[in-house]
């Protein structure tokens, strides 16, 4: 049977207001887990035994954790299955997409947010969660970087968009039905608060305006590509409300799993 591996990364040391995502990662579990909700993806995938669950890295042994995290994500994918990680805070995303691109010669990444998470540097911190998609397009970490629901982009963000090539959908541009031309194997890169704070209040940084969750479970349903990997990032536990993002979170888990298995040719049920 086909199978989505899951990998916690509960890190948020490099967040440039308030810490919380680290402590993201059971919570999405548990509401994965409940008996509340349906196990079954829209896509018709039964998920109750298609997970593979690595754990959570354990950031309180020494050493750098963008290398502790690059070395769990390439044991995880050894798994032979497609990878979701869990954030923790957008800076994940450098060190997780080191270990997908050796295995993948070519690679589009999708990444569904607010912010494009493209400075150069914030306060001085190459491994802001604001920066890491210019680090991940400076070291070639995927072909093509297509960054849709920005509602926060200002000229330095412009000149990095030019400077990258980086393809953008933003919020205020965005229509129902965006069917995206991608040729590629895709890495998922989902920020939460791409999302409306109505839809998903826990979040760090509240930006109204954003998109509906059956919004981006349409951007999700319309990749026709392998998804071979993801990160579901930036739920902040300490600003949710009655556990509202913790659920949105991993519906959209579920969802993203169920698309894994369907472009990846397994059968449903």
């Amino acid at each position: 049977m086909a199978k989505v591996s899951l990998l916690g990364i509960p890190h948020d040391e490099n967040s440039s207001y308030l810490r919380g995502p680290a402590e993201a990662p059971p919570l999405i579990r548990r509401e994965l887990a409940s008996d509340a909700y349906t196990s079954w993806s829209e896509t018709g995938f039964d998920l109750t035994d298609r997970f593979v669950d690595h754990g959570d890295i354990d950031f309180t042994r020494p050493g750098d954790p963008w290398q502790r995290i690059e070395s769990e994500v390439d044991r995880a994918l050894d798994a032979g299955y497609p990878l979701i990680s869990l954030g923790g805070d957008h800076a994940i995303a450098w060190p997780v997409l080191r270990a997908v691109r050796r295995r993948h010669q070519s690679l589009t990444i999708v990444h569904i947010d607010a912010h494009p998470d493209i400075y150069h540097s914030y306060d001085d911190n190459p491994r802001s969660h604001t920066s890491p998609f210019a680090r991940i397009m400076e070291e070639r970490l995927a072909d093509r970087l297509i960054q849709i629901g920005l509602r926060t982009v200002n000229d330095h963000h412009r000149e990095q968009f030019k400077r990258f090539g980086v393809e953008v959908v933003e919020m205020r541009h965005f229509k129902e039905g965006l069917r995206l031309d991608l040729r590629t194997p895709v890495y998922i890169s989902m920020d939460i608060d791409a999302l409306d704070p109505a839809f998903a209040p826990g979040i760090s940084h509240r930006e109204p305006g954003g998109f509906t969750t059956r919004q981006v479970v349409g951007l999700i349903q319309g990749i026709d590509q392998p998804i071979v990997a993801a990160d579901v990032v930036e739920y902040n536990p300490r600003q949710d409300l009655s556990n509202v993002t913790a659920l949105v979170a991993a519906k959209l888990v579920k969802e993203i799993a169920g698309m894994m298995l369907k472009t990846n040719g397994a059968t449903a049920g």
